[in-house]
């Protein structure tokens, strides 16, 4: 069993079928925008485009300002669709209507497809910045998500089926919906649900054992909502670090097992944690972290090469390490240090609050002195500022109170939960001038 669309199950030889009627159908083009919104669609086109000897683009977002960034870097890049509104400003094919023939037994051959195979260019999020390229050779995703399966426990002989809230173009979602799922014998759902119902409803329509594959921000929304979920044999976190109090909620109040992933973009997932158990994180078989100066590299395993990390990482032992928030979110005000993952992680530990986020003001935002200033947008709509501002203060040293702190209606999160620069700061500019 390869997927579940609305609860129809399709098999290996549906899905192969597919795939060959879908690589015989793509242009001479060598790249190829995958942006299919039906992760089954989706992971058929990956699949075809690898069969063309084709490249796929991978970006987080589809902005027009990312497609011109695209075109740039390849300029015979097309759009590969599943919807007829798509308005990517590229040359469009609309991915074929497929209908399953036949009871889905394997009749195909084996297609051999070449280790060090150019894959894909998967790229940043652009949360801090222009999205960056970076190359995935075909043994190296394989090698990746084989050792997530055995980290994970699905090489067990038993049938699990995923379902994903994530993006299968995001980094986070390709490894753990699609590429999981090919080299595990997972079955995954084809749908991406959003609000907790939808995701409910989702669950129930695929055999047990369950998995979810999700992040902070839809566990929690999931936790403060009254909607009850199928039985879960395990569920999957990443894109922002998990609370430990997060953690330990969702596993006592779904009874099951939770797992966070740690990576990036330009490695790729190397290390998980139970977080309800521990704070620290296990790195995959083969991959190793060096330090160097203040900053960490990661090698071996499936990485390509050394790697530079973004994160401020402390290892602890030769396969384990702690995670203290990324080096670009390090504030130094007065002498004393802290982070903005830290900050976050207070403010919205804080009981009434649903969502926030601190930011680093601007210098010419600054105070007259020339200090550094931290401000920060928060949804906690039953609660007054002075009461937050309590809270905080209860919590945070008082160099790093917020400057202004912005009651808002909700925070501009992307697909994945993650909070793109730009779009906070233009939230932020936009509460300042209503106050």
């Amino acid at each position: 069993m390869v997927a579940y669309r609305a609860g129809v199950p399709l098999r290996a030889g549906n899905f192969l079928a597919d795939v060959m009627r879908v690589a015989a159908a793509l242009p001479e083009r060598r790249h190829v925008l995958n942006a299919c919104v039906d992760r089954y669609r989706f992971t058929v086109a990956f699949a075809a485009s690898l069969v063309a000897n084709k490249v796929s683009l991978l970006p987080s977002t589809h902005t027009p300002e990312v497609i011109r960034q695209l075109m740039q870097f390849a300029p015979d890049v097309f759009c590969l669709t599943d919807d007829a509104r798509c308005q990517i400003d590229l040359p469009r094919v609309r991915f074929p209507d497929l209908t399953p023939t036949g009871d889905g037994s394997l009749h195909w051959p084996p297609i051999e497809i070449e280790h060090d195979r150019l894959a894909a260019y998967v790229f940043t999020s652009g949360s801090t910045g222009t999205p960056l390229p970076y190359q995935k050779t075909w043994g190296r995703l394989v090698n990746c998500v084989r050792f997530e399966a055995q980290r994970l426990g699905l090489l067990d002989g038993r049938a699990h089926t995923l379902v994903g809230t994530v993006p299968p173009q995001h980094m986070y979602g390709f490894e753990s919906t699609v590429l999981l799922a090919l080299q595990s014998g997972t079955a995954f759902s084809a749908g991406r649900p959003f609000y907790p119902a939808d995701i409910s409803s989702e669950l129930a329509s695929v055999p047990a054992p369950r998995m979810l594959v999700s992040t902070p921000v839809h566990l929690r929304t999931l936790l403060g909502s009254d909607v009850e979920l199928p039985e879960l044999n395990l569920v999957l976190s990443a894109t922002a670090p998990l609370s430990q109090n997060l953690a330990r909620e969702v596993e006592e109040h779904y009874a099951t097992r939770l797992l966070e992933i740690y990576g990036s973009t330009e490695t790729g997932q190397i290390a998980t944690r139970r977080t309800a158990q521990t704070v620290e994180w296990q790195l995959f078989d083969g991959v190793r972290l060096f330090a160097q100066g203040e900053s960490a590299f990661a090698e071996g395993g499936h990485v390509e090469q050394r790697t530079p990390m973004c994160d401020v990482l402390e290892i602890t032992a030769a396969d384990r390490f702690l995670l203290h928030g990324r080096q670009s979110d390090l504030v130094n005000i007065a002498g004393k240090r802290s982070s903005l993952a830290y900050l976050n992680h207070q403010l919205n530990a804080i009981p009434g609050v649903v969502d926030g986020a601190f930011f680093v003001r601007e210098p010419e935002e600054a105070s007259p002195s020339g200090v550094t200033r931290v401000a920060a947008v928060v949804v906690a709509p039953g609660l007054s500022p002075a009461d937050l501002s309590e809270a905080l203060r209860q919590r945070i040293d008082p160099v790093f109170m917020p400057r202004p702190l912005l009651f808002v209606d909700c925070l501009p999160r992307n697909d994945t939960g993650k909070l793109p620069h730009d779009s906070l700061r233009a939230l932020a500019a936009a509460a300042m001038k209503r106050t």
